[in-house]
């Protein structure tokens, strides 16, 4: 390791056209450094050969989909997510699969948490429902179960409200499948509720209904003319719950996805169940007992946008949103905005009030694509949780691109990924370009700085893949090649921040997951209002 160092560091003084003697001799490394003996995460990327069922103990972050984490008293997190693998090995094994680390990079698989049969009070509460409006019983419900979100509420006391979907038309109560669309919406979805005192057994005591899908138009006014018509019979969708304990603390369920916005429910902190009684599920407000409005993709009813998660960061005073943007596939992305209180409003790093905005910014993680490798693409529907020492991460799928050569339907392979997340001086959380993998938190000097970098401009596109170019640190302290070409470059060796033309770049040690083999290396991510950057150094 010591003399692949020396001799990458003489061929880059070569590349760049300086001595690498006299003033410019470069010491040897220092043996006492962690950084020379550190081993890189080797589980490949690529899980297609130990996808199916009977290999899920090899899987670590594979077939992650929608995952939250939190960390428990027993000093493991553990990873909970929605039913999705590639091939669908999950099917028949039961719902809310876990796992659990002690470093963030090594999982231990665990199961699921719900057995195979969804709770009886699902069936029970949609057909009381559906009496209310006249309608015949489903019999035989096709259920979905999707996006849980764990939190700890209290010492040795840990709740994860869940998502669990009805697939059927509502007029008939048929089978959501085009030979059956009967000129009505689907069926409402219904979040609930499971607790533990002890994760790692596993095993969840179910609590029963919380809330479930409520329209703002009449009681049966869920017909449409086509499945090409958007115009949503639900406002609050009651899918993808986030739960956010207050600094006065006061508990609340924020929820909602893809209709008309995300509404935020006061819960009881002892029960779990919201504060105020539920009126029925039609008729409601923008401010019910089903939840406020806090945030909506502008005016539709219909929208590109889902799954919130909120926190609150006691440093900085702010309680931070982040939302989904866009297709699963390529385009999905993340935004985030901040508040003051937990129901808003937030505002966006450009000022602007969120609450109706068609494009928050900024853009927190994008389809990218460093020079080797395949990069990736569908990097959203985050967790964000922290170690309680002031280290924070953000946790997703990313999905391979589509088309990848030797890999069928490489689109569906699902890795989790998770990433450090950096705060800006003035408050806003910048998610590191490469994926955790535990490198010694070395101080970076400034000597390392100089040499060669790859560059992103993670700005906004929907659906590209965003690519890297090169650009060049030279020791003078300007940039002599790539995007700021002529601008001056400076380093902050305190709080490890690079200024180039202006723009913080926050550094950070972390694994290249394209080199092979994998080693550490430095990268950064930074903000301007308008623009999201990610870089790494080439080795």
């Amino acid at each position: 390791m010591k003399s692949h160092i020396w001799l990458s560091l003489f061929v880059g003084c070569l590349l760049l056209g300086t001595a690498c003697g006299d003033d410019n001799e470069i010491p040897e490394p220092d043996p006492n450094n962690p950084l020379n003996s550190y081993k890189a995460p080797t589980y490949s990327d690529d899980y297609t050969a130990m996808a199916a069922w009977s290999q899920r103990d090899r899987w670590n972050l594979a077939n992650v989909h929608d995952p939250t984490v939190m960390k428990a008293d027993d000093g493991y997190y553990y990873m909970y997510q929605t039913d999705a693998s590639y091939g669908n090995v999950h099917a028949g094994n039961g719902h809310f699969h876990g796992r659990r680390s002690k470093d963030l990079v090594n999982w231990e698989y665990l199961g699921a948490t719900m057995p195979e049969a969804a709770p009886s009070w699902v069936k029970e509460k949609l057909n009381e429902i559906r009496a209310q409006q006249g309608l015949a019983p489903i019999e035989n419900p096709n259920y979905g179960f999707w996006a849980p979100v764990a939190r700890k509420v209290a010492p040795g006391r840990y709740r994860m409200y869940y998502s669990v979907i009805i697939d059927h038309f509502i007029k008939t109560g048929a089978p959501n499948t085009g030979n059956n669309f009967d000129n009505s919406w689907t069926e409402r979805a219904f979040i609930g509720l499971m607790e533990t005192n002890d994760p790692a057994s596993n095993r969840w005591e179910d609590k029963g209904f919380v809330v479930c899908s409520a329209s703002d138009k009449g009681m049966n006014e869920w017909t449409r003319p086509s499945t090409n018509n958007w115009e949503g019979y639900f406002k609050w969708n009651a899918i993808d719950p986030t739960y956010v304990i207050t600094k006065s603390g006061a508990h609340w369920l924020i929820y909602g996805s893809w209709h008309s916005g995300m509404a935020a429910l006061q819960v009881d902190p002892e029960t779990g169940k919201p504060l105020e009684e539920l009126t029925d599920p039609w008729n409601i407000t923008e401010q019910s007992p089903y939840g406020q409005l806090i945030y909506s993709r502008g005016r539709y009813r219909w929208q590109g946008s889902e799954a919130p998660e909120i926190i609150y960061n006691a440093e900085t005073d702010y309680y931070y949103l982040f939302v989904a943007y866009d297709a699963l596939g390529t385009p999905y992305n993340t935004r985030v905005a901040r508040a003051k209180e937990v129901t808003g409003p937030y505002y966006g790093i450009d000022g602007k009030d969120i609450t109706l905005s068609e494009n928050i910014l900024p853009v927190v993680t994008h389809p990218y694509k460093f020079t080797d490798g395949h990069g990736w693409v569908g990097i959203s529907h985050c967790a964000i949780f922290n170690d309680g020492a002031g280290n924070w991460y953000y946790a997703s799928q990313g999905r391979l691109p589509e088309g990848i050569a030797g890999i069928n339907v490489s689109n569906a392979v699902m890795m989790g990924h998770v990433r450090s997340i950096r705060w800006t001086d003035d408050g806003w959380p910048l998610v590191m370009p490469e994926r955790y993998g535990a490198v010694p938190a070395v101080e970076i000097t400034e000597e390392e700085i100089v040499g060669t970098w790859e560059h992103i401009d993670l700005s906004y596109s929907y659906g590209k893949q965003k690519t890297a170019t090169t650009m060049t640190f030279s020791k003078d302290h300007t940039v002599t090649s790539g995007t700021w070409k002529g601008a001056g470059w400076s380093f902050d060796k305190t709080n490890q921040v690079l200024t180039v033309d202006g723009v913080k770049l926050y550094l950070q040690r972390e694994v290249d997951w394209e080199a092979s083999p994998r080693t550490h290396t430095i990268v950064y991510a930074g903000y301007t209002a308008p623009k999201t950057y990610w870089g790494k150094k080439r080795q």
